[in-house]
């Protein structure tokens, strides 16, 4: 694939369960209501797709079936863990199973230095046989990549292609688009900034919220990309109430909420996680209705 690949809308796709078990029949569902709607990109086996919670072989075969859905579709797939030798292990575990690319979330818990987050990223944009996008996400790791050490790696590590920034700091945000080398996709990881990182010079978003809305994500982001600003400031208005309520409590919970109440999957979820509360559910029924009144 090429860097100019990573743009517009892709989507962190939920993983469907019931009774403890994989939905696959759902999840084909879903990841073909994202094909129909015309997404960018597709991104299973992500922090929304529950990745922690799958085991290797329910990694596998997901990815499997996200290829041979979406077979001239890009695919990034989640594969970061805290530590070099599980993130490599995860490549090695899913290399020949259909990505373009590979999503490295910046390692938590153990809250690296920036020059620890340089070396380990590094090191993984070597080892990888497929591109690297950083996933810089500190309200779920602990620890920011900053400006600086973004533009380092985009610099200095041909194999690292682009980086979904979910900082919420536009002033960081800002500093990489502005020293990023030419062809560097910088994508938004929260759906309520994407409007204005796309302003700055993002390439689009890696969204939660397109689980429910793809046709409206992506027509905002392919309004940015063509300079349609009146366009795009009107559909973000629109989904705004939505990129708030996926995010009341611990995403995936309330976009799983939504997806059930759309009639497309379960609401459940794997422990540690929990369903969404009653006020959680209320809340999307609201929004869905006055999203398509």
């Amino acid at each position: 694939m090429t860097k100019d690949m990573l743009k517009g809308c892709g989507t962190a796709l939920v993983t469907p369960f019931v009774e403890g078990e994989v939905d696959y029949g759902a999840y084909r569902k879903a990841v073909m209501r994202q094909l129909e709607c015309g997404v960018d990109f597709l991104v299973p086996l992500a922090t929304t797709g529950e990745t922690p919670t799958l085991s290797a072989e329910e990694k596998r075969r997901l990815l499997r079936l996200t290829r041979e859905l979406a077979p001239d579709t890009v695919i990034v797939a989640g594969v970061g863990t805290n530590s070099l030798a599980g993130t490599l292990d995860n490549i090695a575990l899913l290399s020949d199973c259909g990505a373009d690319a590979f999503l490295v979330v910046v390692p938590y818990y153990n809250k690296p230095t920036q020059e620890g987050q340089y070396a380990y990223f590094k090191a993984v944009a070597e080892a990888s046989p497929a591109p690297v996008v950083i996933y810089n996400v500190p309200g779920r790791t602990g620890a920011n990549m900053t400006a600086r050490t973004a533009v380092r790696l985009a610099r200095e590590c041909p194999n690292i292609i682009a980086t979904k920034e979910a900082s919420g700091n536009f002033s960081q945000v800002s500093e990489i688009i502005m020293n990023a080398p030419e062809g560097f996709s910088v994508l938004s990881g929260d759906d309520d900034m994407t409007i204005a990182l796309m302003a700055a010079g993002a390439s689009g978003v890696i969204s939660v919220a397109s689980n429910v809305a793809p046709s409206e994500v992506t027509a905002m982001t392919s309004a940015m990309l063509e300079g349609r600003l009146s366009d795009a400031r009107k559909l973000h208005h629109r989904l705004f109430p939505l990129f708030k309520a996926c995010f009341v409590e611990s995403n995936p919970v309330p976009v799983k909420a939504a997806m059930s109440l759309l009639g497309l999957m379960s609401d459940e979820v794997r422990l540690p996680l929990s369903r969404a509360t009653d006020s959680t559910v209320e809340l999307m029924k609201e929004i869905l209705a006055e999203l398509w009144k």
